[in-house]
């Protein structure tokens, strides 16, 4: 079963929730797609991850959002999107038999970030899944990555705006005491595998329970293909995940 729902008036605030056919009560995997908060990447492309995971068992909300170049997209009305449409599940869960004490974030890329961001702002998700995340926007800065695309999302750099950082950087709002697995291909030249690295050392530091799953020569984009060994490995763990809690 799928269906759209709108989270708020604008045109792209809305999810695609996915239920599984004859499960009496499905956990959830809040989808968040990645493409750098640029407006010229949807939510499209990670269709198939969501297929995957509901032919697993689990419902999922692929998230749409504002992003750079919508209006209100950026900061901080993409932040304002994300959360809302987490909060929008709970006005479909008794129609949908959805479980929300296993609930579960996972981006791809920049969707990776909101993952996270939003798993430690919501206390009631139960864990967060990283594909290539961004979960270090200083580092992101520093490094320049995609035209220094952080500094547009979030209206200047570092030293220019630093309390941004601080509340929307992952790494800085350690620890958010959930459950956490990162996965990344060691070979990835959009997000840098160090990325992943710090934040799980960072974590683990924190008292986080964090683990990275490194793909010896992969790239960015296996960890989003279910026809890959690496995206089997991804459809396992969330599994498991969701089983636990």
């Amino acid at each position: 079963m799928e269906r759209r729902s709108f989270y708020g008036p604008a045109t792209l605030q809305f999810g695609d929730l996915r239920v599984p056919d004859s499960v009496p009560s499905s956990p959830v995997a809040i989808v968040i797609h990645g493409g750098f908060w640029r407006n010229r990447y949807g939510l499209g492309y990670i269709v198939p991850v969501c297929e995957a995971l509901t032919a697993l068992g689990i419902a999922t909300w692929n998230l749409e959002y504002r992003r750079i170049g919508d209006s209100g997209g950026g900061w901080p009305g993409t932040f304002e999107d994300v959360s809302a449409g987490a909060e929008h599940l709970k006005s479909l869960a008794v129609e949908f038999n959805l479980d929300l004490n296993r609930v579960v974030t996972v981006g791809h890329s920049a969707g990776g970030h909101l993952a996270f961001w939003l798993a430690s702002e919501k206390k009631w998700i139960a864990g967060a899944v990283s594909l290539a995340g961004v979960l270090d926007l200083r580092r992101t800065w520093e490094l320049g990555l995609s035209d220094n695309v952080v500094a547009q999302f979030l209206g200047g750099s570092p030293m220019q705006v630093p309390d941004r950082y601080d509340f929307a950087s992952p790494l800085e709002r350690l620890p958010i005491g959930i459950r956490q697995k990162l996965f990344h291909g060691t070979a990835d030249t959009s997000v840098p595998y160090e990325i992943s690295k710090k934040y799980v050392q960072a974590a683990k530091s924190s008292g986080d329970d964090a683990e990275l799953i490194a793909f010896e020569g992969a790239g960015h984009l296996e960890v989003v293909d279910p026809r890959t060994k690496e995206f089997e490995r991804v459809r396992e763990t969330i599994g498991e995940m969701v089983r636990l809690r």
